[in-house]
């Protein structure tokens, strides 16, 4: 990572320039936070891993107006805007450690170099473990998905496969219901499940499968068939899965925040956390994890940033 950037215009720490924000994270909660914080002449570093964490997806939907729009074209779009506000500097690379300062943090790139900030929020969101079953990488995000607010709509009565166990298993089937009635549960071993939970499946029509499931056929993305052990198949167009997250970084514990399951971190309102000066906002604070929500988390953040910064300057501009 190289910073080629006009430093701000802000006092320095050491040989560090302090920054009024520095965002770690270049999703949509990072770039919405970003352009509010733009628009308020803040003097922004917007730090972007480059790493999206719907990279392989074709598409992101429910977010008004980008409807279908590819994941890179959203991040396209959404540069070529902020590019409008000069005081606002995006540099590609990884932060790889922070600490709390005297009024401020000190955040750590791959490459060594360390930026000081007076105010920092974190848009890292989380990182998605699939189900370490044979074949789900080849279909991952274009026929095997972990939303169906995000991809439902798109296979709407089809035959679909659901991967899950136990409660969470469970409500996930019936959550599905919604979006076809041609459904399997497939629990890979033991389901888990009470009998009341398998009554209740039994009435809204979803059968369970416990058979473990060997791999999953595709061609150019597109599901085919669960093959389970044994050679029995299944035929289906998709597979929705409950997904398992992890932080997509440890920034937040290094600097004293506590996590919540599953994978986030708690926050009170308009995105602050426990440490003054520090805003976690997108996937890594809550569990409604929709492009739209994080847009909207980004910009609380900012309008609370911003204001933090301001009720902090007035005092100083009247006893100038």
């Amino acid at each position: 990572m190289a910073i080629a950037l006009l430093p701000p215009a802000r006092p320095c720490l050491g040989s560090c320039w302090m920054w009024e924000v520095i965002i770690v994270g270049g999703g949509p909660a990072g770039l919405s936070a970003a352009l509010i914080l733009g628009r308020c002449r803040r003097d922004v570093l917007l730090c972007d891993s480059g790493k999206p964490r719907n990279g392989k997806a074709r598409w992101l939907h429910g977010f008004l107006t980008r409807d279908g729009i590819s994941p890179a074209e959203f991040r396209r779009h959404a540069h070529e805007q902020l590019a409008a506000y000069p005081n606002v500097r995006t540099v590609e690379g990884e932060a790889v450690d922070a600490r709390c300062l005297d009024g401020g943090f000190e955040v750590t790139f791959a490459d060594g170099q360390t930026h000081a900030t007076r105010m920092l929020l974190l848009a890292t969101g989380v990182k998605e473990e699939l189900p370490a079953i044979e074949g789900i990488d080849a279909i991952y995000g274009r026929s095997a998905f972990h939303c169906p607010y995000c991809d439902g709509w798109e296979q709407r009565d089809q035959p679909l496969a659901i991967f899950g166990r136990g409660r969470d298993g469970f409500r996930f089937a019936l959550e599905l219901s919604a979006w076809s009635n041609d459904l399997v549960l497939c629990t890979d071993g033991p389901s888990e499940l009470s009998g009341e939970q398998l009554q209740r499946l039994s009435e809204a029509h979803i059968p369970v499968s416990e058979k473990p499931i060997e791999r999953l056929e595709s061609t150019d993305g597109q599901l085919e068939r669960v093959v389970f052990v044994g050679g029995e198949t299944l035929a289906c167009n998709a597979l929705f899965f409950k997904s398992v997250f992890s932080p997509g970084s440890d920034l937040a514990t290094r600097l004293g925040c506590n996590l919540v399951e599953p994978g986030v971190v708690p926050t009170g309102a308009y995105e602050t956390t426990n440490i003054p000066g520090l805003y976690v906002a997108g996937d890594a604070s809550r569990e409604v994890q929709l492009t739209i929500v994080a847009a909207a988390e980004g910009a609380k953040a900012a309008f609370a940033i911003h204001s933090a910064l301001l009720k902090a300057e007035v005092p100083k501009k009247r006893s100038g």
